[in-house]
């Protein structure tokens, strides 16, 4: 009996063997059927279809809507087709700038479990928008742009000398979308509401412009620095690199208030005329104008990064640390942000200088900052590697009061309110052998 029962067994797994073998054979038949007409849509819209979609021998897995400006693939749709039947849905319709109107491939690919697939291919005409208008939206409202001309868009107000916000289009049909342009990595891009940052040389009447093609846009105040471009690094600080040679004139140009800004004494010497000149030696420096706290921030740079303190003493010495802080400590201190390092100014000779005025700059009666090798953490000055010729500021040793290198106001002295002293750190008998200089002007 059991041997019968062998064979039964046996039989009925080469049965079932030899029937899956037979359905991983059958690739099946999907057939694709559209019910919609792909003939024109507009860049931003989102193009519904719907499709009938059958295999008479396999199941079905999966049908896609894939759209090709040449011969890359922009958009994807996918849809689950658990069954024979009727399925909807859209496509987007990339909006992008500089792109003209012209004709993209609409593929759409049904495909059953065993991975056979079917696909049609349809033309598909694209137009720019033509907007009737365009709304510049800001935190102090939203103001109608209007159509000048072909993808050109204006609106003159009374604004503030800076205007933040994006702009928006309106939905020309129940397919359409709409578009926000913002700003991203320092351009303009679709698809966000991060806040432009428009800028005129004067609060007033003036126009904000934009172009939905090309996304120029404007006003965007030019500021210079003896003829180059700085370069936005965000709403409130613009920058620019560039070698700069001892007593270059220097000529800033785009600041209308140019008068109110705090001219750094250690970078920039300024005659009765206000006529800059730069003082440190020639090297390759960074200036940063900052807007929040009005200064122009000046760092020594090698190879485009922060420049460090080499073996030789050239290089940069870092300030870090408590009290002290341009141009002022009560809105500016640079604390233990080692992004706020202050650089000091490289004069020659292997001698660095900060000026600080007591009350201002830097605490008359508390400090607690220490020099660094770099704009980090890393090598510093400790009381091994550095002294002082002061009898006001101390250079800490861990038990009197400071940590390691950490500078200190002796006790029962101090700054004088209002009085501006010179810090000199001087390396030219090595960086083992530092001396501080502390000298009242």
């Amino acid at each position: 009996m059991k041997k019968y029962l062998y064979i039964i067994l046996i039989l009925s797994g080469i049965i079932a063997f030899s029937s899956c073998s037979d359905d991983e054979k059958n690739p099946g038949n999907p057939v694709l059927t559209p019910k919609t007409e792909f003939g024109s849509a507009m860049f931003g819209d989102s193009l519904v279809f719907t499709l009938d979609v059958a295999d008479a021998d396999v199941p079905l897995s999966t049908v896609k809507a894939q759209l090709y400006f040449d011969e890359e693939k922009v958009s994807e749709t996918v849809i689950r087709t658990k069954t024979n039947g009727e399925y909807s849905g859209k496509i987007f319709i990339p909006y992008y700038a500089n792109i003209p109107n012209g004709t993209a491939t609409l593929k759409l690919i049904l495909q059953n479990i065993n991975f056979t697939i079917t696909e049609q291919e349809y033309d598909l005409k694209l137009t720019r928008p033509d907007y009737p208008s365009l709304t510049l939206v800001t935190e102090d409202g939203e103001y109608e742009m209007k159509k000048v001309g072909l993808y050109k868009y204006e609106v003159t107000n009374e604004f503030p000398q800076k205007v933040k916000g994006y702009i928006k289009t309106p939905k020309l049909s129940d397919s359409g979308n709409e578009i926000t342009f913002g700003w991203e990595n320092a351009i303009i891009v679709e698809g966000t509401t991060n806040d432009i940052s428009f800028s005129n040389y004067s609060a007033g009447k003036y126009t904000i412009s934009f172009n939905t093609l090309t996304y120029q846009a404007a006003p965007f105040v030019v500021y210079e620095i003896n003829g180059n471009e700085m370069q936005i690094v965000d709403e409130n600080t613009y920058r620019i690199d560039m070698n700069l040679t001892k007593n270059q004139k220097i000529e800033i140009a785009g600041f209308s208030d140019l008068d109110d800004w705090w001219i750094d004494s250690d970078f920039f010497a300024k005659d009765a005329d206000g006529n800059l000149t730069f003082v440190p030696i020639d090297g390759s420096y960074r200036i940063t104008a900052d807007f929040k706290n009005k200064y122009f921030i000046v760092e020594t740079l090698k190879n485009g990064n922060p420049a460090t303190l080499q073996a030789d003493g050239s290089g940069a010495i870092w300030i870090i640390g408590d009290g002290v802080g341009k141009p002022l400590i009560t809105s500016n201190t640079v604390g233990w942000d080692t992004s706020k390092g202050l650089c000091m100014a490289p004069i020659g000779g292997k001698k660095y200088q900060v000026t600080l005025v007591a009350g201002k700059t830097v605490k008359a009666d508390d400090i607690n900052f220490k020099f660094f090798h770099q704009k980090d953490w890393g090598g510093e000055f400790n009381n091994a590697t550095l002294t002082t010729t002061s009898d006001v500021i101390f250079v800490g040793d861990g038990e009197n009061g400071r940590d390691k290198g950490n500078l200190g106001i002796v006790s029962g002295k101090s700054l004088g309110v209002g009085s501006t002293y010179t810090f000199v750190v001087d390396l030219s008998k090595g960086n083992d052998n530092a001396v501080l200089t502390v000298s009242k002007k």
